[in-house]
């Protein structure tokens, strides 16, 4: 089971200072490579496999290659030098280019101690281990050591693309284009940074790169001094009032340079386009309405679904839209280009629903690059203000005038819908595990948390209740810890002020619940997390419509049932035209009562212990899609745990309970299928022996 990428620079953000890490240890001196090769492993270890700060490894294979490398052995000095020229000897003197070459041999035994492939895979679906742990101090130590001893920028793109297109981790325009576009500010922060390696991957990765305490990132958000209210036995919402009907839209990604025919099997970030390469065969030729490979969608498909929803759903009170716009051509995107997407996806809006309210919320796909989201105290060429003053320019033909202050600053807002009821947008760019601004200083970035408490103690007061949208859901791995875990403490403090949460990122169809932090038991509130309208990837393009409490005495704008439209992707293009249909209903199709959270939490661990729910859910996660993937053991138990994650990097103490579920269930299995075998023997031999 993987994601889709968040994008393909979590995998060169990290690769730009892994790409420069090359080897677990450099020459020494005149040493030979003979004796570098017999050294190699044994020089890598700096204390026992107990170590504490060392990653802990979850399969035998990487036991054995995490037991040979320590990236704090490294020999920084050697390895910069081999970099610096022994590739390109290489390459005169076999008078090919780079890339084609064959490796140094200390270049080529990194395969044996560092499988890039899983590295890749790892940072492409948020799913680490402590091969990527370990890839990422080396390769941040290196990058330290560069900065240190007075490389240039241009010193560190050259040692960085000869190791990207040398170890064949991108084409070579994807190298050099995301290279040269990540590299002014990855060198900006590492110059102010004052973290070890160990410190700035436990920071990025998590927990299972291990998170030394740094107090720079250990904060903590002030409560105003009053007290929390009683909390009130949960009800269902009555039946038989007026509900509202809400859109949610997410992840449109749209790809004005899609073209269908066009090769969609091309080994880049982003396929389907003329630039793509050449088409080896008809089953590699982009669909008309879009592509289960990594393709984006298409204009007409986006018109398709719009035209679509105006017709259906006449009805629609306002929508939610949780951002990632542009497509995933992250290599050569500009802030023209992308600001060019949002203007686009805006005017499209507009037309199809004129009329209709419309909230966004910010995607961490709108930066160029992408991911760059500075605090406000990053001013200059590398502020992000030439974002959030166009946002403020395209949001406010929806949004009042005095939401333009924090858009502006932080591109976060308050608006109140109707009486009693508040939306709340955050900018969840300021947990994102891969906005390597926030090494410079995570606290509180914007002083966002802060601003949403004072938010959420005046609704409290004024007996409001509150909306909350964002894209990065707080539970996801690529949130980070200090910042989701504050956040979760402010959903507990105010949960009966908060009846809503809405979210997108992941691409899938899914859910995170949160529970008392004192009482692990009590499941207090639920994150909805919205498909994805692109297919990116083996996904059908899919929206979301809730039905939410109406207006009227006592409304606490629970939403009582949701459903999820989709888009057959495989049957539009093969006849020519789309059909959008009801995928399911969450309460026709789980069969339960209400949506209060408890009700979700319940599903939760039905689900561990009946497969056939267990499947029904996994059919809608992927949208219903004919390319979805298989789901074993381990995927099961890692989705169920997802589900119960509202709080990031706290899987050790929020999922023991759903594991043991899962394998009870697979031990009592393998008994039964034991006990039937033995019954059918044993009756066979009756009868025989009659």
């Amino acid at each position: 089971m993987t994601r889709p990428p968040p994008g393909a620079s979590l995998l060169l953000l990290i690769l730009l200072p892994t790409l420069l890490a090359g080897s677990p240890v450099g020459w020494q001196g005149t040493q030979s490579e003979e004796r570098w090769e017999q050294e190699s492993v044994h020089n890598t270890l700096d204390g026992t496999p107990d170590d504490p700060n060392l990653p802990v490894p979850t399969t035998q294979d990487e036991k054995e290659r995490v037991e040979q490398f320590d990236p704090s052995r490294l020999n920084y000095t050697a390895l910069r030098l081999e970099i610096d020229f022994d590739l390109e000897r290489i390459s005169k003197r076999e008078g090919r280019l780079l890339g084609e070459s064959h490796l140094p041999k200390f270049l080529s035994n990194i395969g044996k101690l560092l499988n890039f492939d899983q590295v890749v895979k790892e940072i492409e679906t948020s799913i680490m281990s402590s091969m990527s742990c370990n890839a990422c101090k080396a390769g941040v130590g290196l990058l330290q050591h560069y900065v240190q001893n007075g490389k240039t920028r241009d010193d560190i793109i050259q040692a960085a693309s000869k190791l990207c297109l040398s170890f064949k981790i991108e084409t070579p325009r994807v190298c050099f284009g995301i290279i040269h576009l990540m590299a002014d500010e990855i060198v900006f922060v590492v110059e102010k940074l004052i973290m070890t390696p160990d410190e700035i991957c436990g920071f990025v990765i998590g927990d299972i790169c291990g998170i030394p305490y740094n107090p720079y990132h250990e904060w903590r958000v002030a409560f105003p001094p009053i007290p929390k209210p009683p909390v009130a036995r949960p009800e269902p919402p009555p039946t038989g009032l007026p509900q509202l009907k809400v859109l949610h839209l997410s992840d449109t990604h749209f790809d004005p340079e899609y073209m269908e025919g066009s090769n969609a099997d091309c080994n880049e970030p982003i396929c389907c386009r003329a630039s793509s390469g050449l088409v080896r065969g008809a089953d590699r030729r982009a669909g008309r309405w879009g592509d289960y490979r990594k393709c984006d969608t298409p204009l007409r498909t986006i018109e398709s679904m719009l035209e679509n929803i105006a017709y259906l759903h006449p009805d629609i009170d306002y929508i939610i839209w949780t951002g990632d716009l542009p497509p995933h051509d992250i290599w050569n995107q500009t802030r023209e280009s992308n600001l060019n997407i949002v203007r686009a996806t805006v005017h499209q809006l507009v037309q199809y629903f004129p009329y209709t309210p419309i909230f966004p919320a910010l995607g961490n796909h709108e930066a160029a690059p992408v991911n760059s989201f500075p605090p406000p105290f990053i001013v200059g060429d590398y502020g992000v203000g030439w974002l959030y003053d166009e946002l403020d320019v395209q949001w406010r033909k929806w949004l009042p005038q005095d939401t333009s202050p924090t858009i502006r600053k932080g591109a976060f807002y308050s608006v109140l819908v109707r009486p009693g009821f508040r939306i709340i947008s955050l900018n969840m760019n300021y947990c994102n595990n891969k906005n390597w601004w926030l090494l410079l200083n995570s606290t509180d970035p914007a002083q966002e948390l802060q601003w949403l408490i004072y938010e959420l103690q005046g609704a409290e007061d004024r007996q409001e209740k509150v909306h909350i949208l964002g894209h990065i859901p707080p539970g996801h791995h690529d949130c980070l810890k200090v910042w989701s875990h504050n956040y979760y403490t402010i959903i507990n403090r105010y949960e009966t002020t908060i009846t809503g949460q809405f979210f997108g990122h992941t691409h899938f169809d899914e859910f995170e619940l949160f529970y008392d932090e004192y009482n692990r038991h009590r499941v207090t509130n639920i994150a909805y997390i919205g498909p994805s309208v692109t297919t990116y990837y083996k996904l059908n393009p899919g929206y979301r419509i809730y039905h939410v409490e109406g207006d009227y005495e006592g409304s606490r704008k629970l939403v009582t049932d949701h459903e999820t439209w989709v888009m057959n992707l495989d049957e539009a293009n093969r006849d020519g035209s789309p059909r959008w249909y009801q995928l399911y209903s969450a309460q026709r199709a789980y069969n339960m009562r209400n949506l209060l959270p408890q009700e979700w939490n319940h599903l939760v661990y039905k689900m561990a212990v009946e497969d056939e729910l267990f499947q029904k859910y996994l059919r809608f996660y992927w949208k219903n899609s004919v390319a979805r993937e298989e789901c074993d053991s381990e995927c099961k138990k890692r989705m169920l745990c997802d589900l119960k994650s509202g709080r990031s990097n706290d899987r050790k103490y929020t999922c023991a309970k759903i594991t043991e579920q899962v394998e009870i269930r697979e031990r009592n299995d393998w008994r039964s299928w034991i006990f039937s075998g033995l019954t059918i023997t044993s009756l066979a031999t009756w009868w025989f022996w009659g």
